[in-house]
């Protein structure tokens, strides 16, 4: 995928959070910062991006985000509800009326018969509202299966700005 498809969808979720008066938060896990670096990218993004969590670790994912042991424990950290409790976590723990999640397997290893390597799971938030979550399945190597994440979590900010 070109690199100027995540400035695009930078710039129209940058847009449409401004419109609305609104700051996003992300909680990277397998990405590693990249929705954060992407949204950032785009000049002026300070009046519409509050914060970015990086919690690689389980033990980042429960102190910074506020994720459940239990739920890491019964669902892993590779599910919708972990997903989904990043984003509460990241609207929690900052300024920000909206947040995505991303927890997945990049690859080439960690997979397994559940959750093969490609597997992402995402969580759309906006305070006061319902957490939105998705599981996708990407192919290709691990840059692939992370840029296609980035893409997918920001089309999910635009759909959830829609409504």
């Amino acid at each position: 995928m070109p690199s100027d498809t995540l400035t695009t969808l930078a710039t129209l979720v940058g847009a449409r959070l401004r419109a609305r008066g609104l700051l996003l938060a992300t909680a990277e896990s397998c990405t590693g910062g990249w929705v954060a670096q992407a949204v950032t990218s785009i000049a002026g993004s300070s009046d519409w991006f509050e914060r970015g969590f990086v919690t690689y670790s389980n033990a980042a994912k429960m102190e910074m985000l506020r994720v459940k042991a239990d739920t890491l424990r019964a669902q892993g950290a590779v599910s919708q509800q972990t997903a989904g409790e990043m984003a509460a976590g990241g609207l929690t723990r900052s300024r920000a009326q909206a947040a995505v999640a991303i927890t997945g397997v990049a690859g080439p290893g960690g997979g397994s018969a559940e959750k093969p390597v490609g597997t992402v799971c995402f969580a759309w938030a906006l305070k006061g509202g319902s957490v939105r979550t998705a599981t996708r399945r990407f192919d290709g190597d691990r840059d692939s299966v992370r840029r296609q994440s980035v893409i997918a979590a920001l089309q999910g900010v635009l759909e959830l700005l829609e409504d």
